[in-house]
């Protein structure tokens, strides 16, 4: 397969599209915090930005064949970060049920503790496809949260739906790499 050229300045758009997502992890909270537990616009537009930059910044990377050492420690962790951020702040303002909150933060907890484990093993956590949709179906049942009511039912049907399919995601990470590790 042929190596697509793109200019050096374009190559380096992955990586600021990762940067510009943790720069919006503040401005998301500022957001929040601001609109008080109510529901907000502007939080869930900067929250749906971030949601849309992740998909971007990792399909552009591959496409063009611009994969750095940043992209891969930064991307999932800004992503986990404005997610994390965002449960916990939904959580505060009693629009995330407890379950969902530890669910979240235990899932990356364990990710993290999981990567830190194998990686020095050499294996390479790539990104399948039940992954993507997990994040996406959390990503837009987290911003649909954000913007409504709390009593307002389907944006919860969404986020269910997106963390059952992250636990799975969770559990074929986890398969791949005991997997792994067992044959070295």
């Amino acid at each position: 397969m042929a190596t697509r050229v793109v200019p050096a300045p374009l190559q380096l758009l992955p990586n600021a599209l990762t940067v510009a997502r943790l720069i919006l992890i503040p401005v998301f909270v500022a957001l929040m915090v601001s609109a008080g537990g109510e529901p907000s616009w502007p939080a869930g537009i900067v929250f749906g930005v971030a949601g849309i930059t992740d998909q971007i910044d990792g399909f552009l990377a591959r496409r063009w064949h611009v994969e750095s050492e940043f992209g891969r420690v930064f991307d999932p962790l800004a992503d986990r970060l404005m997610i994390d951020v965002a449960v916990i702040l939904l959580f505060i303002y009693d629009h995330m049920p407890l379950a969902g909150l530890i669910v979240i933060l235990g899932r990356d907890l364990l990710l993290l503790a999981g990567y830190r484990a194998i990686a020095p093993q050499g294996y390479e956590l790539n990104v399948n496809l039940v992954g993507k949709a997990a994040t996406w179906l959390l990503y837009a049942g987290i911003a649909f949260m954000i913007v409504t009511e709390a009593s307002t039912d389907w944006p919860y049907w969404i986020f269910w739906a997106g963390l059952a399919l992250a636990v799975l995601a969770g559990l074929v990470y986890a398969y791949g790499a005991w997997r792994e590790v067992r044959r070295r």
